[in-house]
Parts: structure tokens; C-alpha cells; sequence
């Protein structure tokens, strides 16, 4: 048996003695370097994975820190902020922070930490790792910058008093010593001067901030100096207000930015009557381009993630078949190819799981595009046809939360409209829709109809009633739309009713009224649709009022 023994250790130390053997460079780790600073994120992502794998083998944890902070960084970069932080507290337990070497990583994950949870609104804790980020920053460089994130988090706070000081403390370090981050931070400063102070006039500064950015030709900043002076100018200049947006919308266009080109595009819309309905085409059009393109890389980094996990499963099962080579013991043997099984077993699950995974995204992504943005832009779109007298600085805003809706659906975040009572939200949307040919008639909708309904119903609801509107507009030809609201006890029941063409007796249901059926489902209600009266089309609908 000592025998026996004996052999074992022998070979277990010879199995564990290739894997002491360290290299002296990382060449996985040199690629993924090279692909990230070329931009080739995707790519970067899947080599620096395969480096902290050889980092492992080698028990370098700093290594393995420095792979995951780079992954983390890359993931809170294409928007999946949740990812990014969650990468980011894990590469913690990797560093030193008594080791003064190991700070340049240190300080850029908590600045990763703090730009992930600025971006899903999360300012204290954004705040808090900022100021770690600070603490632990291994150059003058990084610190002002993250000094200039944090104030900028307290401009998205509204805190413009604590956004100002920290630009003030900043300036005059940098004035002579980098012009561009002091334009940049002299723009900044004086848009938030004007949004505490609506009687400061932060013009002067801002053209003095754009002169400094063309002399070192950095058009990024201008155009936000640019939006700057559109914003501060739309209430008491449209003339100014108008000249700034368009030279937002060329520097835009200059730099490829479609994002700035969107933001532009919503101030034209605004500040120039005589083209807004132009203006706004393209802006739909551009908004549908990048959605579209920000659909298709999501889902092909998602499939990249996939492959990476998958590998670490096969990587796994590679080791644990070659420890049980090395130590040549039957029994284990028989483990081993039960362990093997279980393995591929699961793997194929997992894979079939991921797979039903990235078609219900795809799917539920299709579906909030169309309820939340399409419709959201197709009402707009009805004021600016059919209502000549439309409040444009409302419909600006009305554009301004679609967007923000758009921007944000990449990471899941649901959306409590509480700004109106929900009975005049409702009130406001079917009069939207109301024109010289169609007559919009409401009864019932008071504010004892909608006590105690939770958020979830009624956002569902306002999607439901948006979208029967709108298949409306679009198809039945009615100049008459009725809604009758009604509550007994905890039951709500609605009631439409319009003239139009009506629908065939085997109703085909569009994108549309599916999701119209499948919202009703999800509230515990039931929606009928009466197909027999001889002209129009009525519908009811009922569910619980919790």
C-alpha cells in the first residue's frame, strides 16, 4: 500500500512540477493589448480571457486582476453596465493595495466601478468609487480625471454647486499644462454655471473653450460646446439656439458621431419650423440605423461571451481528464469518464439554455422597441402631421424620453412615468390622436379608476391603449374613437369603440395586437374583440385592479 502511495505522490509531483514552469512574457495578453488599443473590443475581450487562463496556470493573480479589470472595462464600454461591475468587484480580490506598483490597476477599476454605476444612476455609489479611484491614482493625469468624472456624475445628480467646485480646483492645475482637458473642463464648467444660474450668461467662455479646441482641431469637444450654447440659448434666442444646433449637427456629421447627429437633429426638429418635418424623417431613420446596429453587435458579443464560457468548460474538462491520467488509478478512471459525461452533458444544456436565452432577448428586445419606441415616436410624429397649434417644446421633450427609453434598453432598466397623474397621462394620450378627421371621446377616466393599480399594470395598460391607437390611425379609416372606463370593486374594465372599416371575422393579429394580447395575459386580464356589428369595431378589455 506505502508502495502504491508512493507512486502516486511521485507522479502527482511530476504532474504539478510542468505546471511550476512560468513564462516570462504573456503572449495572450500582449495580443489582446494590441486588439484593444486598435479598437478590436470583441476580439481583445476573447485574449485577454485566454491570458488570465495562462495567468491561472501560473498562480500570477496580479495577471489574472489586470485580464478581468481590461474585460470589465470592455463590457461597461458597450453598455452592459451591470456586467462591468460585476467583473470589476470580482478583479478586487486580485490586487494589493498596499503594493503602490499594482494602483494603475487598482484606479482604473473603481473608475470603471464608478463610470458602470453612473450610467444606471447609481450616483452615491458612483461617488464613492470615484473617490477610491482618486485615492489610489498612480499619476496627476488619472486623478484629474477622475476628478472630472466625479464632478460630472454630480451634474447628472443636479448637484451643480459640488459639479462647480471640483471644476474650479481642477482648471488652473492644467490651464498651461493641457489645453485640451482644460477646454474641455471650461466647457463643462460653464454649462453647469447655466443650468444653476438661468441669468448666467456662459457664452463668452464657451466660444473662448471652441476657439481652444479648433486650434488643436479636437471637433469631439466642439460639439459639445456647440450643444451647450444650443441649450442655453432655446428659451431667449431661437435665432442662436438655431445656429449653434446646426453647427452641432455638421461637426456631428464631420466626426461620424450618429449618437451627436440624433441629439442635433432633436433641436432642429425644435428650432426650425419650416424644415421639422424633414428634420424629423431623418431622425427616424438615423434612430431605426442605430438601433439596428446596436441590436446586432449586442447579440454578436453575446455569442462571443458564449464561445468564451464554453471554452473554460472544455478547458476544465481537459484538466480534470489529465489529472486523472497522470495518477493511472482505475477507479478514477471510471470517475473520470462519468465526470466527462456529466460534463458534455451539461455543456450541450447550457449551450441549448444560451441559446433560448439570446432568441427570448432578441425577441423581447423586438417587442420593446416597437411598444416603447415606435409607437412613442409614431404619437409625436400624429401632433406634427394633424395638429398645426402642437406644443413643439412639448413634443421636444416627448422625443428627449423616447430616446432616453432607446438608449437604455440594452441593460433591462423599466420605466416608471409618475411625472403626470396616471388618469391625464391617459387623458393626453388619446387626445394626442385627436385631429380635423378623427374625434377622440373619453368617459370615466378619473383618478378613483386607477387607486392602488401598481406600476407594472399601468404602464402595460398605457402600452395597450398607445398601441390599439395607433393600429387606428394606420388602418381603420374611423372618425369617431370612444373609450369608456369603468371599476367595480377591484375589476377595470375598458370599453372601445371607433366607425371605421372594422376587422375580418378571423382576425390576422400584426406585431402589434399580439403584443397587445400577450400584455393584456401578462396583467391576469382578458381582452375580447367584437367582429359582428355591422361597421366599426369594439373591444373589451378587463383586468384586476392590484
Amino acid at each position: 500500500m506505502k508502495k502504491i502511495l508512493a507512486i502516486l505522490l511521485l507522479l502527482l509531483l511530476f504532474s504539478c512540477q510542468k505546471n511550476k514552469i512560468v513564462a516570462k512574457t504573456n503572449l495572450f495578453y500582449d495580443k489582446a493589448y494590441e486588439l484593444n488599443s486598435g479598437g478590436k473590443t470583441d476580439s481583445a475581450y476573447v485574449y485577454y480571457d485566454k491570458a488570465e487562463d495562462v495567468f491561472r496556470l501560473h498562480k500570477d493573480s496580479v495577471g489574472m486582476g489586470k485580464c478581468i479589470v481590461n474585460k470589465a472595462i470592455i463590457l461597461t464600454d458597450k453598455g452592459d453596465y451591470y456586467a462591468g461591475q460585476e467583473l470589476s468587484l470580482k478583479a478586487q480580490q486580485f490586487f494589493d493595495k498596499n503594493d503602490k506598483d499594482q494602483y494603475a490597476y487598482i484606479c482604473a477599476n473603481y473608475n470603471n466601478l464608478g463610470i458602470a454605476s453612473n450610467n444606471v444612476k447609481d450616483f452615491p455609489n458612483a461617488i464613492k468609487y470615484y473617490d477610491l479611484a482618486v485615492k489610489y491614482a498612480d499619476s496627476i493625469d488619472n486623478k484629474l480625471t477622475y476628478l472630472k468624472n466625479k464632478a460630472n456624475t454630480y451634474k447628472d445628480e443636479k448637484k451643480y454647486s459640488e459639479a462647480i467646485k471640483i471644476y474650479e480646483s481642477i482648471l488652473p492645475q492644467i490651464k498651461n499644462t493641457n489645453k485640451k482637458l482644460y477646454a474641455r473642463l471650461l466647457s463643462n464648467l460653464e454649462n453647469v454655471k447655466s443650468l444653476n444660474n438661468p441669468n448666467y450668461n456662459p457664452e463668452p467662455q464657451l466660444l473662448q473653450a471652441i476657439e481652444i479646441e479648433k486650434q488643436i482641431n479636437d471637433k469631439w469637444a466642439q460639439n459639445a460646446g456647440y450643444a451647450h450654447l444650443s441649450d442655453y440659448y432655446i428659451i431667449n434666442d431661437r435665432k442662436k439656439a438655431l445656429l449653434y444646433a446646426e453647427n452641432m449637427y455638421q461637426i456631428a456629421r464631420e466626426i461620424k458621431s450618429p449618437t451627436d447627429r440624433l441629439e442635433a437633429l432633436q433641436k432642429l426638429v425644435l428650432l426650425d419650423p419650416e424644415k421639422s418635418v424633414k428634420n424629423f424623417q431623418t431622425y427616424l431613420s438615423l434612430n431605426d440605423s442605430i438601433q439596428r446596429e446596436k441590436d446586432k453587435n449586442d447579440s454578436k458579443f453575446a455569442f462571443i461571451r458564449f464561445d468564451v464560457e464554453k471554452i473554460k468548460r472544455q478547458n476544465a474538462e481537459k484538466e480534470v481528464e489529465l489529472l486523472y491520467k497522470n495518477a493511472g488509478i482505475g477507479a478514477l478512471i471510471l470517475v473520470l469518464v462519468g465526470g466527462i459525461f456529466w460534463f458534455r452533458k451539461r455543456q450541450k444544456r447550457l449551450q441549448q439554455e444560451k441559446e433560448l436565452e439570446v432568441k427570448n432577448t432578441q425577441l423581447k428586445m423586438s417587442k420593446k422597441v416597437h411598444d416603447v419606441v415606435a409607437n412613442g415616436i409614431y404619437q409625436v410624429m400624429t401632433k406634427i402631421e394633424n395638429q398645426p397649434d402642437f406644443d413643439k417644446e412639448g413634443a421636444l421633450d416627448e422625443l428627449e424620453f423616447v430616446y432616453e427609453k432607446s438608449r437604455d434598453i440594452s441593460y433591462e432598466k423599466e420605466y416608471s412615468s409618475d411625472i403626470l397623474e396616471f388618469d391625464k397621462k391617459i387623458s393626453n394620450l388619446i387626445g394626442s390622436f385627436k385631429n380635423d378627421e378623427v374625434n377622440t371621446f373619453l368617459a370615466g377616466n378619473g383618478q378613483n379608476i386607477w387607486a392602488n393599480v401598481s406600476h407594472t399594470t399601468k404602464d402595460e395598460v398605457y402600452q395597450v391603449l398607445r398601441e390599439l391607437l395607433v393600429n387606428m390611425k394606420k388602418h381603420s379609416q374611423a372618425t369617431l374613437v370612444a373609450f369608456k372606463f369603468e371599476r367595480d370593486n377591484n375589476l377595470i374594465q375598458i370599453h372601445y369603440t371607433d366607425n371605421g372599416i372594422g376587422v375580418p371575422g378571423d382576425i390576422s393579429y400584426n406585431n402589434g395586437l399580439t403584443n397587445t394580447v400577450s400584455r393584456i395575459e401578462k396583467i391576469h386580464g382578458e381582452i375580447t374583440f367584437d367582429t359582428q356589428t355591422e361597421k366599426g369595431l369594439k373591444i373589451h378589455i378587463s383586468f384586476p385592479a392590484f
